[in-house]
C-alpha cells in the first residue's frame, strides 16, 4: 500500500492531524492504523479537560504560562510554553466547530474548572468524560472524509528506514513508512508513505498499575528509538495521585484531579488531612508533590492506601460534575456521600518521549510525532494538569501547517517484504505473560515514584536478563502482537532506567533519594 500520509494511532493527536490534512488536500490519501478499535486510545480515558485561558477578566496567558513553568520545575522550554498556551483558544474553537460539546454555566458560557497547579479556573470539560467526547467528535468528522482510511486492529511493527533497505546509514535516517501486522489475518504488510506521524500515546502498561488502557505499551517511542530517533526525558514519569484502590480485582479507575479542585480532602487512615503539612496549596499542589506526599504517608504508616474525602461536598452538584466517578464508586460499594474513597498513586503520564521541534518533526526525516509519545518541551519535569490534550491539539495543527506547503510523495525505492524466514509459530505464550509480569513488577518496585541508585542498578541488571530471553524468543518466532508489545515495553523500560541513572538532580516528577544533598 502507498499513501501520502500515514498516521499511527487514533487519539486526539492523530485524528486532529488527519482531519486537517484530509480537508485541506481532498486529492491526497490519509491512512490511519490503530492496534485496537478506532476509539480506543488514551484520549478516550481523559477525564479532566483542556486547559485554555478564556476568562480574561481574571485569567491571562501569562498566568497559565507561569503555572506551566512552575509545574515543569525549570525544565520547560519557555518558547514552547508560550506558543502552546497562546494557541489554546483557537485550537479549542476547532473542536467546538467540529461538534465537541463542553459543559456550560447557567449563563450559557463555558463552565471552567480548576485543577492542581492552576492558579485560575481554566479547565474546559465535558462532565468527567472530556476525552471521550473529543474522541467521538473527531471520529464523526473523520468518517465524513472520503480520503481517510482507518485500519482497526492493525499493529505497527517497525518504521521502515535505510536499515531495512540495506542502504548505508547516513547521519540522519529517513522514514519511508511502516511494517504493519493485520492482527486478524496475521498478514504483515508494508505501508509506504510520503510522511509518517507517530501518535501512539503513553507507556502506562510498562508499570502495570496504571490509569492507562491496555494498549499503552509505548509502541511509538520504541519504534522511534529503534529507528535511531532522539528520545529524551524518559525519567519523568508522572504518577496520578488518586487512583481507586481495589484489592479484589486490581482494576485501575482514575479519580480525576478535578475532584480535588472541587474541594475533596486527602486523609490518612487516622482521618488526618495530611496535605497541608507538605505544601501550602494542600490538595491543589501539583501532581508530583501530591504523589510523593501520599507515597511518604504510605511508607511511614505501612498502610496500602490513603483516602479521598468528599463527604462534606454538595452531592447534587458533585453528581452533576462527576456522574461517572460517582456511579463507578457506587459499583465498587463506596457511597461517597458517606464513605471515603480509597486511593493510591499510579503511573499516569509520560512527560518525555520522542524529541520533536515546534512543527512536530523528529530527528528522522519524514517522521513526525505528536501527543504523549513526544517530548516537546512543554511539560519539562512535570506536566501541569489538563495541558496534555491542549498540547496534542496545538502540535497536530503545527504539523499540519508545516505539511500544508510541502509535497508528501511515497518513495519509489523498492521496499522489501517483512523477513520472517526460519521462524515458527510461538506456542509458549506463558513466556510472554511471565515476562510481562516480571517487567511490570520490576518497574513498579525499582523505578517508581521514589528511586535510588541501588534500585536503578538492580533494575538494569534484571532487565538485561528479561531482554536476552525475549530477544531469543523474538528471533525464532512468527510475529504476534503480545510478543511485540513486550519487546516494546522492554525498550521503554531500558530508556526509563538508563535516563533515570543519568539524572543527578531531582526535578519535578523525578525523585532519587541519593540525589538529596
Amino acid at each position: 500500500m502507498k499513501t501520502d500520509y500515514l498516521i499511527i494511532g487514533s487519539g486526539v493527536a492523530g485524528l486532529t492531524y488527519a482531519v486537517k490534512l484530509a480537508e485541506q488536500f481532498p486529492e491526497r490519501t490519509v491512512t490511519i492504523v490503530t492496534k485496537a478499535d478506532e476509539d480506543e486510545s488514551n484520549t478516550k480515558y481523559a477525564q479532566g479537560g483542556v486547559a485554555v485561558v478564556l476568562n480574561v477578566a481574571e485569567d491571562s496567558f501569562q498566568k497559565h504560562i507561569e503555572d506551566t513553568l512552575i509545574a515543569g520545575d525549570g525544565l520547560c522550554d519557555r518558547k514552547v510554553v508560550e506558543m502552546v498556551v497562546k494557541e489554546g483558544p483557537k485550537r479549542l474553537n476547532d473542536l467546538i466547530t467540529w461538534g465537541a460539546n463542553f459543559d456550560l454555566d447557567p449563563n450559557g458560557k463555558l463552565d471552567l474548572g480548576k485543577e492542581g497547579g492552576h492558579s485560575e479556573y481554566r479547565i474546559v470539560h465535558h462532565k468527567d468524560i472530556t476525552g471521550y467526547e473529543i474522541e467521538m467528535a473527531l471520529l464523526k468528522r473523520v468518517h465524513k472524509l472520503d480520503n481517510i482510511a482507518i485500519y482497526n486492529h492493525h499493529f505497527a511493527l517497525d518504521l521502515i528506514t535505510e536499515h531495512h533497505l540495506k542502504i548505508p546509514l547516513t547521519q540522519n535516517r529517513t522514514c519511508f513508512g511502516a511494517y504493519v501486522l493485520d492482527q486478524k489475518s496475521g498478514k504483515i504488510s508494508k505501508i509506504i508513505a510520503g510522511s509518517t506521524l507517530l501518535a501512539t500515546g503513553g507507556i502506562g502498561r510498562v508499570y502495570g498499575h496504571t490509569t492507562n488502557p491496555v494498549i499503552a505499551t509505548g509502541d511509538g517511542i520504541a519504534m522511534a528509538y529503534r529507528a535511531k530517533a532522539r528520545v529524551s526525558d524518559m525519567e519523568f514519569v508522572q504518577f496520578h495521585p488518586t487512583v481507586f484502590f481495589d484489592k479484589s480485582d486490581g482494576q485501575s479507575f482514575l479519580i480525576s484531579e478535578a475532584v480535588r479542585g472541587f474541594g475533596a480532602y486527602l486523609r490518612n487512615k487516622q482521618g488526618e488531612r495530611f496535605m497541608p503539612t507538605y505544601d501550602e496549596r494542600a490538595e491543589l499542589a501539583s501532581r508530583d508533590i501530591v504523589s510523593k506526599s501520599i507515597d511518604t504517608e504510605l511508607k511511614n504508616s505501612g498502610e496500602e492506601c490513603v483516602y479521598l474525602d468528599c463527604t462534606h461536598l454538595d452531592m447534587d452538584k458533585f453528581k452533576g460534575h462527576f456522574p461517572n466517578i460517582y456511579e463507578e464508586c457506587m459499583n465498587r460499594h463506596i457511597d461517597i456521600a458517606k464513605d471515603w474513597i480509597p486511593v493510591v498513586p499510579a503511573s499516569h503520564y509520560l512527560c518525555g518521549g520522542i524529541e520533536v521541534d515546534m512543527q512536530g518533526r523528529t530527528s528522522v526525516k519524514n517522521l513526525f510525532a505528536c501527543g504523549e509519545c513526544t517530548r516537546t518541551g512543554l511539560h519539562g519535569a512535570n506536566r501541569l494538569a489538563s495541558n496534555s490534550l491542549l498540547e496534542a491539539l496545538v502540535y497536530a495543527h503545527n504539523s499540519y501547517v508545516y505539511q500544508s506547503d510541502k509535497e508528501s510523495v511515497p518513495t519509489d525505492i523498492e521496499i522489501p517484504d517483512w523477513d520472517d524466514k526460519g521462524t515458527v509459530i510461538n506456542k509458549e505464550h506463558v513466556i510472554v505473560r511471565h515476562n510481562i509480569r516480571k517487567l511490570q513488577s520490576l518497574m513498579q518496585d525499582y523505578v517508581g515514584i521514589v528511586r535510588s541508585n541501588r534500585r536503578l542498578e538492580m533494575a538494569a541488571a534484571n532487565l538485561k536478563l528479561i531482554y536476552e530471553e525475549v530477544e531469543e524468543l523474538y528471533k525464532r518466532s512468527k510475529i504476534n502482537t503480545g510478543l511485540c508489545e513486550l519487546r516494546n515495553m522492554i525498550n521503554i523500560a531500558h530508556l526509563t532506567i538508563d535516563q533515570s541513572r543519568a539524572r543527578k538532580e531531582n526535578r519535578g516528577g523525578y525523585f532519587n533519594v541519593d540525589n538529596v544533598i
